[in-house]
């Protein structure tokens, strides 16, 4: 008979979502024994950010134990040993391949079943391979994905086999292209970026963004072809990638491949059993599905956007933390007879690479205006872009601010003040935002 096991709560995932969702259990009170987390990874929950950061920095050299959460908030890192004085069960190296929300009872891969009165999913989500979208002998070897911490083990190991011949071909124009680029570039490697967009992050950056990104990489060695994909592979008699075929007929030589074309929200077990919208699964503003007792978190949450109206699904750490700690808070509030606030999210990205920093707050639509100077050739760049809908701001990007400007930009997103014209505001630039943060305090 297969082994079983009862819990009050369990967290299905160990990621971002479901480390920080284990700290909100521990905030909110909780008694040995009543929480699991069931990760199919080998490790702890930890801050996936950096594997595009400090984690793949061969100069740096971290361990695991510098980006297990909470780390990526600046509070106390959740070390193993963590789980274990809290009474949380975290057990790794574990998948759940079935899961019945109607009896509430999960199955693992090694076949033991275990039961649950509350299930928070936290799958998060899963790289899309180059073979998903058509990409001829996409198998090869040292084509690499981040998203695990194996993932990035072996990239780091491929880095420093070929760190005197490296050839890097990035295959997308993204976040994670863009990040990964800039950590290859820096360990000595000769990087080209390919993407088929006209300009880099281009569903988020203006023209005028992307151009300074793409000076800036240029003037650090990057090469950037634009307007092509990749559609095949060359290797050489070990199986290894040696050239990438580029649509347009270029060819580009390489010992490293990394691809980030995308990912998808891992929501297939629950298929057909709960309520799903815009790619991700159905929640209310406190993280609640169709099924009672099941929550869903993160990357696979699709949610109310209090804000601007509609749902939205976003799949950043930011809202994966904040998100975990709204459906805990609701969890426990409910069995105390008691309400909180509905989930009212700023949306919130950021990126760093080289010595570049920026940040963003709010929506990117409506007319935008850049302020500042983004040349490429600037020693210390300080530039950012306002988003204007019906004459109110509302989204702000800032390359190279202060901790206190953040603070700035993130009232005005909040708060979308009005504008007397697109023109006065490209004047007074940042300026803006300080006086409107300064004036409201």
């Amino acid at each position: 008979m297969a082994e079983e096991k009862s819990y009050k709560y369990v967290i299905i995932g160990g990621g971002v979502a479901g480390g920080y969702a284990a700290r909100e259990f521990s905030n909110q009170g909780l008694k040995p024994g009543e929480l699991a987390i069931i990760s199919k990874e080998p490790v702890p929950p930890f801050e996936r950010p950096e594997l595009t950061k400090t984690y793949i920095d061969l100069e740096v050299n971290p361990t695991l134990a510098n980006i297990y959460v909470c780390a990526g908030t600046g509070e106390a890192k959740q070390y193993p040993n963590w789980y274990k004085e809290k009474g949380i069960d975290l057990i790794v190296s574990t998948e759940i391949v079935k899961a019945d929300l109607a009896s509430k009872t999960l199955v693992s891969d090694d076949g033991k079943i275990y039961k649950y009165q509350t299930l928070l999913i936290a799958t998060g989500s899963t790289n899309i391979r180059l073979s998903e979208i058509g990409v001829q002998g996409a198998d090869v070897k040292n084509i690499f994905y981040l998203r695990e911490i194996e993932d990035s083990d072996e990239l780091s190991f491929a880095m420093e086999l070929y760190v005197q011949r490296g050839k890097a071909v990035v295959i997308g124009g993204g976040f994670l292209g863009l990040e990964i680029s800039s950590a290859l570039r820096a360990n000595n490697h000769e990087v080209t970026m390919v993407f088929p967009e006209p300009w880099l992050i281009h569903r988020f950056f203006t023209a005028e963004i992307a151009s300074f990104y793409e000076g800036y990489c240029a003037n650090k060695g990057i090469k950037i072809i634009k307007g092509t994909v990749a559609t095949g592979f060359s290797t050489n008699s070990d199986g290894e990638v040696t050239e990438v075929k580029l649509e347009d007929g270029r060819t580009l030589e390489a010992n490293i491949v990394v691809a980030g074309v995308g990912a998808r929200p891992v929501t297939s077990l629950f298929k057909g059993q709960v309520e799903e919208e815009k790619g991700g699964i159905k929640t209310d503003g406190f993280f609640k599905t169709s099924v009672p007792d099941v929550y869903a978190l993160g990357d696979v949450a699709t949610f109310p956007m209090k804000m601007y109206g509609g749902m939205r699904r976003v799949e950043h750490a930011d809202n994966a933390r904040k998100s975990a700690a709204q459906a805990v808070k609701a969890i426990k509030a409910a069995e105390e007879g008691k309400k909180i606030p509905d989930y009212d999210y700023l949306p919130y990205f950021y990126s760093r690479f080289f010595d570049l920093s920026w940040v963003f707050y709010g929506d990117n639509v409506g007319e935008s205006v850049l302020f500042g100077d983004n040349d490429p050739n600037t020693s210390k760049p300080k530039f950012g872009t306002y988003w204007v809908k019906d004459g109110k701001v509302v989204g702000v990007f800032l390359e190279g601010g202060t901790q206190e400007e953040h603070k700035a930009i993130a009232k005005v997103a909040r708060e979308q003040p009005s504008v007397e014209s697109l023109e006065v505001l490209s004047e007074e630039g940042l300026s803006f935002a300080t006086k409107f943060y300064n004036t409201s305090l």
